[in-house]
């Protein structure tokens, strides 16, 4: 572990790590839109934390946004969390992850990540995280 997750853990302590999408240009187009507070929110499936519950984001708790490369970027802080199925995503939630300027192409969007990571259907459960940024590690 590098000193700055040592120091990222003790100041966050139960802080987990994660990274968003699933390729570095996507990690980084994600990670700016968090820094220009257009991405207030993220999704997974559901089905996605069976195996590590505790992975699952819980209000209030601080988690930490990695680069692609595995060093910390960024820390959120849980606001929200909602257990939707796909099709029932709002266009509120949607434009909350700050990617799509309208619902239809967030579902198209999010219809081709899923499909390329494990499997799509419209029924689907959905983590639905809303976060706050905390702390910008750019600036550190």
């Amino acid at each position: 572990m590098t000193d700055d997750m040592e120091d990222l853990n003790q100041t966050y302590p139960g802080a987990g790590n994660f990274t968003f999408g699933d390729s570095e240009a996507l990690c980084n187009d994600l990670l700016a839109l968090v820094r220009a507070g257009e991405k207030t929110a993220t999704c997974e499936r559901l089905s996605e934390f069976d195996g590590d519950p505790a992975a699952r984001p819980k209000v209030g708790r601080c988690d930490i946004a990695m680069n692609w490369d595995g060093t910390p970027a960024l820390v959120i802080r849980t606001v929200r969390v909602d257990e939707v199925a796909f099709k029932d995503v709002t266009e509120e939630m949607a434009l909350a992850e700050g990617e799509n300027d309208d619902l239809a192409g967030w579902r198209r969007d999010h219809e081709a990540y899923f499909t390329r990571n494990g499997g799509f259907d419209e029924n689907m459960m959905l983590l639905f995280e809303h976060f706050e940024l905390v702390e910008d590690l750019a600036d550190r």
